[in-house]
């Protein structure tokens, strides 16, 4: 799964509300804050695979630099992963519900 399949899922999870202002305010906030931190996951995961790339051409030395580039980068996969899915159990209880 790529960083912009799990994008493009969290926002049909988010859509627009047009009930009131403050809905909208909140809703947006959401989608920002969740994009910025799909933005942060993915930049750990470039930064993860530029230490890689440097540590097998011999350019980087330092071991521990490329293990804890790969080790943030997972972490933060994992976290990505785990939010995405308590949103769809939240999103498939809400669907769930008899009105």
């Amino acid at each position: 799964m790529q960083i912009g399949d799990i994008q493009s899922a969290m926002s049909k999870l988010a859509p627009d509300i047009s009930l009131n202002k403050g809905a909208e305010d909140v809703t947006k906030n959401f989608q920002e804050t969740l994009a910025g931190f799909v933005n942060n996951v993915n930049d750990l995961q470039s930064s993860a695979d530029t230490a890689i790339d440097k540590m097998a051409s011999g350019e980087a030395t330092d071991v521990h630099d490329v293990m804890v580039a790969v080790e943030k980068a997972k972490v933060s996969f994992d976290l990505l992963l785990q939010v995405r899915n308590k949103m769809l159990d939240a999103y498939k209880q809400i669907m769930q519900m008899q009105i």
